[in-house]
């Protein structure tokens, strides 16, 4: 891959540990509201039902079956419902809450930051992100991500997602980069290595959660440290 100058990256679970700063802000949402002494759940029996909730409706956007609104108005009361607990007005507050206190925490991926100072002298660095535009800005600008990357591309600007390939055409046209002279690495199969290769640029395949997907020159890694293989 020596044809490469610019290296494309999605944020969430890629670099920016979503699922690991989800948990912490929902434990201390959690402990804040009380939750387990008014209803009888621990977190630990809580979390699953969230995790499920949330992976399976950002699947429904990416599939343009819902919109953010919706998995916004659903991912908390859904939750609740399946585990137990019938309060609207809870799951409501939990959302509105959420948004702001997930990022007073900015764990990120493990490797990410050893890859990135590999590869910030040799390529230039960019993101695109499906994630809320104004969640995403702050977990770059509060992270130890930032000042990495020369553009940043989030589908909220033209309210389209990965892997339609008008988000990597936006991309493109942002960063002045040519898709033969690019890669994208990201973690969601569908979103980031099939809709990179849909649009004509070459990817590489996180396999965070060994899902063991495979198509012809998209290599897998399994740790971020494995795309010094290629680049």
């Amino acid at each position: 891959m020596n044809t490469i100058k610019h290296v494309f990256f999605d944020l969430d679970n890629t670099l920016w540990d979503f699922r690991k700063n989800a948990k912490f802000a929902l434990k201390e949402l959690y402990i804040k509201y009380d939750v387990e002494n008014r209803y009888g759940f621990t977190f630990d029996e809580f979390h699953p039902f969230y995790h499920d909730s949330n992976e399976g409706l950002w699947a429904l956007i990416r599939d343009k079956k819902i919109t953010k609104e919706e998995l916004r108005a659903r991912r908390f009361k859904d939750a609740f419902d399946q585990l137990g607990i019938d309060n609207d007005a809870l799951a409501k507050i939990f959302e509105e809450e959420y948004m702001e206190t997930i990022t007073n925490y900015n764990e990120v991926v493990d490797g990410a930051m050893e890859l990135l100072d590999y590869l910030k002298p040799n390529y230039t660095l960019h993101i695109i992100t499906n994630g809320f535009i104004e969640v995403s800005k702050r977990k770059i600008e509060t992270s130890e991500l930032k000042g990495y990357f020369d553009t940043v591309t989030y589908a909220d600007e033209i309210k389209i997602l990965k892997p339609d390939p008008r988000i990597f055409s936006l991309a493109m046209e942002k960063s002045e980069a040519k898709k033969e002279e690019s890669i994208y690495i990201g973690d969601d199969w569908i979103a980031d290595a099939v809709g990179a290769k849909a649009y004509g640029m070459s990817a590489i395949f996180f396999d965070r959660l060994d899902e063991n997907f495979s198509m012809d020159n998209v290599p897998t890694i399994k740790h971020l440290d494995e795309v010094r293989n290629y680049l």
